[in-house]
């Protein structure tokens, strides 16, 4: 287990080194500058904003200096939010999405494993062909189709729920269901293809003739074994959710960190972008090595080398 985690936590650094590497260049390669779009500023005035961030630097001196900040949770100040850190910006923004992220994993969780799992019991009744549908929509219908038309019969219509910002519970019900719709339908997908092979073997054949009741064979033998890929889809949809959809936060006008990084693109912030990516990708490989771990403690025959 130690040499292992020694090797993911290697692997890590080196995938996070190869982003932040790759982001940073690219952003220095993007044509342009991001003081273009200040109103009426002289070529002296660009230069010494240039001067005062570092830009007038050589990209070699730039990338060291960078890599060696971040190193230590500093990825600069914002080009356009002047006065404030792109750490302290990600540190009040992340908890806003992550509450609303985590929210939706929640409820991924309590609809999609059972679901799947009755789907599966259920095989080709009308209950199986209803889940299926329900599922292959959510699966198929983008994010910003669930939200306006969610908007439109509950926010406008309606007049139910409220379509901006989060200021009270009802805030939260329209960008959790847009968020949880996707994973909630590939998890009762992926529940159910694995139930259905879980419950072929020989195994949950010879419990069945032992005579345990169909619930035990079920969720005490079936359930354990059939949930490894939901476990290890679990990582990239906790990353992805937790983070917000940028699409849905801005729909509904969630103070989250989605809304800073496409302000970042729009105003050409390259240290917000730069930030927010490496964030991004630390926090992912983060769930990833977590999956690994988890994975040992559902399947005990698993062994990590």
């Amino acid at each position: 287990m130690g040499k292992y985690l020694l090797k993911r936590v290697v692997l890590a650094v080196v995938t996070i080194w190869a982003v932040a590497t790759i982001t940073f260049g690219l952003m220095n390669m993007v044509p342009g500058g991001p003081f273009l779009s200040e109103k009426a500023i002289s070529p002296a005035a660009t230069a010494a904003l240039e001067a005062k961030y570092g830009l007038d630097k050589p990209f070699i001196e730039r990338y060291l200096t960078y890599l060696g900040d971040a190193m230590h949770g500093d990825f600069g100040l914002s080009l356009k939010q002047r006065g404030r850190t792109v750490s302290s910006i990600i540190s009040a923004k992340f908890p806003v999405s992550a509450k609303v992220g985590g929210i939706a994993v929640l409820v991924s969780l309590l609809l999609g494993v059972p679901l799947g799992v009755l789907a599966a019991y259920k095989r080709g009744t009308a209950i199986d062909s209803t889940f299926s549908v329900l599922a292959t929509l959510g699966i198929a219908v983008p994010s910003f189709v669930i939200c306006t038309v969610l908007m439109y019969f509950f926010g406008v219509k309606l007049r139910l729920l409220p379509t901006l910002g989060l200021t009270s519970w009802k805030h939260y019900l329209m960008p959790v269901f847009a968020l949880a719709a996707y994973p909630t339908s590939y998890i009762m997908r992926l529940m159910r293809s694995s139930m259905l092979d879980v419950l072929g073997q020989d195994y949950m054949r010879t419990a069945k003739a032992k005579g345990l009741s169909q619930g035990v064979s079920l969720f005490k033998h079936a359930l354990r074994n059939a949930i490894l890929p939901v476990i290890t889809y679990l990582g990239p949809m906790i990353a992805y959710t937790l983070v917000g959809s940028f699409i849905v936060e801005k729909i509904f006008t969630i103070p989250g960190l989605g809304g800073e990084f496409i302000k970042a693109i729009n105003g050409r912030d390259y240290t917000m972008i730069m930030g927010t990516t490496i964030f991004l990708a630390a926090f992912m490989v983060v769930m990833l090595l977590i999956v690994d771990i988890v994975y040992t403690i559902v399947d005990p025959r698993i062994k990590l080398k």
